[in-house]
């Protein structure tokens, strides 16, 4: 040391150039060139001013309006050769920040899902975004979204938050503060059997979500207490920046495969783009097509079971509500748990689906067809009033009236027997005495014994 300090002093030594001293900028090696990530999304509003220095950024949105996320490359066109495709997939989550709270996030989620029925966590903006491709929501995510993009081209995303952060606090006293979330984006590229599965990046950031206008509000607050401290205060404190930029993080661990694999309805914004039916499907298979079904609900139903009975019975529009009951949890809800969730309308509908109870005819006639040479016999045993013959010979059906009007008759008759209505002239109702009163609209007190002939 000694030494150092006499060559100091006779300037033999440049002391500017000593290491410490030196302040020459880093020069990026294509190693560390290569290191830069290739993407970096930039959520479109304001972080807050009362976040301390070295500390992760903090950022307040209204419920349900709509933010943007724009999407952006940092590397040259020319590096993206090695993607196998011109698109990308990116998929948009909002999850917990709190460890507490990841480690109960299913049931959490059900919670928020039952007492908003029909609601969904996360959806995109169609109509403002720009640059997307085929976005999608699960109906079994209602947190998560997913679309294609152009890495060479312009793409914003604009998403909606319609969950608060106080939502998954416990009631207490009122006041409480809102949990802090996170909206991580996973962006994958295609693998050799064209799935976009290979990983690429992970960027997430902090937010809490207020009631409409309650961000703006708290935003006000913070900077206006930020005004109050004293300068040597506010060095504590990061600066409020006008946009907020996503930090990278490790990819969520359960994509993409559960939303490639489960039915995921895009959003309908352009005949040209989107469809409706599951990611690996083809444009005809929609789930629309699938034939109406009177079967019933088994106990045994296993999820995906249910799912497709709902489809099949005109329930589309809950399959998103119900994505997680079997055959057997459906079975068990009672008529008021329907009617809470689905409506009244709807709920008492689905309830008598489900439990088999089936409209009560007006009125049930049994047929049957007499066999020529049997028939000038059994018409006499009729006359003379004995019908064991014919319980013993004839097979009878059963129709079931629901409009009372003999052109419903007919072609039901017409139907049993694969006959067109138009052979039907004309049909009769047998009396007591033998004698045939032609049935028409007008014809009342007919009852189920009554004997019936068709011409």
């Amino acid at each position: 040391l000694s030494t150092l300090c006499k060559e100091v002093r006779t300037g033999a030594v440049d002391v500017l150039a000593l290491p410490i001293f030196k302040q020459e900028e880093p020069q990026l090696s294509p190693e560390n060139d290569a290191k830069l990530p290739p993407f970096q999304y930039v959520l479109c509003t304001a972080t807050s001013p009362a976040v301390k220095l070295h500390e992760e950024t903090l950022t307040y949105l209204n419920q349900g309006q709509s933010y943007e996320i724009r999407l952006l490359e940092n590397r040259k066109l020319g590096e993206f050769q090695d993607l196998n495709t011109k698109y990308v997939k990116s998929i948009i989550r909002v999850v917990f920040h709190d460890r507490r709270l990841q480690y109960t996030e299913h049931q959490q989620l059900e919670g928020w899902r039952w007492s908003r029925p029909g609601d969904r966590i996360l959806d995109i903006d169609i109509p403002l975004s720009v640059g997307i491709l085929d976005p999608r929501a699960s109906p079994t995510q209602l947190n998560t979204v997913e679309f294609l993009w152009d890495p060479s081209k312009r793409a914003s995303a604009f998403i909606q938050v319609h969950c608060i952060s106080t939502e998954f606090t416990p009631r207490k006293h009122g006041g409480e503060k809102g949990v802090p979330f996170r909206v991580q984006i996973d962006t994958f590229k295609q693998n050799e059997n064209g799935e976009y599965t290979e990983h690429l990046h992970s960027a997430s950031c902090q937010i809490k979500v207020f009631k409409p206008k309650g961000a703006d509000r708290k935003q006000k607050t913070d900077r206006e207490k930020m005004e109050k401290k004293t300068t040597q205060e506010k060095e504590k404190y990061q600066p409020s920046y006008e946009t907020t930029i996503l930090t990278e993080c490790s990819p969520w661990p359960d994509v993409p495969y559960q939303m490639n694999n489960a039915p995921s309805p895009s959003y309908n914004s352009s005949p040209n783009s989107f469809n409706l039916g599951d990611g690996n499907s083809s444009p005809t298979h929609q789930m629309e097509l699938l034939p109406p079904s009177n079967d019933h609900l088994l106990p045994s139903a296993s999820i995906q079971d249910a799912q497709q009975w709902l489809h099949r019975n005109r329930f589309s529009p809950f399959c998103r509500l119900f994505s997680s009951f079997s055959g057997a949890d459906l079975l068990k809800m009672s008529k008021e748990d329907f009617v809470q969730i689905c409506g009244p309308a709807d709920g008492i509908r689905l309830f008598n689906a489900i439990k088999g109870r089936n409209v009560r005819p007006k009125m049930t006639i049994y047929v049957c067809q007499e066999p020529e040479q049997n028939r000038s016999h059994l018409h006499q045993k009729r006359e003379n009033g004995d019908g064991s013959l014919c319980g013993k010979f004839l097979l009878y059906h059963a129709i079931f009236l629901e409009e009372l009007t003999t052109l419903e008759l007919m072609e039901k008759i017409a139907n049993l027997y694969s006959i067109s209505p138009q052979q039907i002239n004309r049909i009769y109702r047998q009396g007591p005495t033998g004698i045939h009163v032609l049935v028409s609209n007008e014809v009342r007190g007919l009852q189920g014994a009554t004997s019936l002939s068709e011409m």
